[in-house]
């Protein structure tokens, strides 16, 4: 049985909200469970692009929390 890991894409909304996608990776394929909505996804390829798309089309969530200061 291969092992799980797990990492996550964060980002923040224009209201200064926290919005995360988990990315659980088993062997090859991955799932995308985001904390806010509870989308559920399956990605072999790219899965953190993925991640980034869903914050940022349904959550419109864009701000990176690494770039910088937490906006206002």
């Amino acid at each position: 049985m291969p092992s799980t890991t797990t990492s996550k894409v964060s980002r923040w909304d224009q209201h200064g909200r926290e919005h995360v996608v988990h990315v659980a990776k088993s062997g090859m394929q991955r799932m995308l469970t985001c904390d806010t909505c509870g989308w559920r996804k399956g990605a072999q390829f790219l899965p953190w692009l993925k991640a980034e798309e869903h914050l940022a089309d349904v959550h419109q969530a864009t701000v990176d929390p690494s770039a910088g200061s937490r906006p206002a």
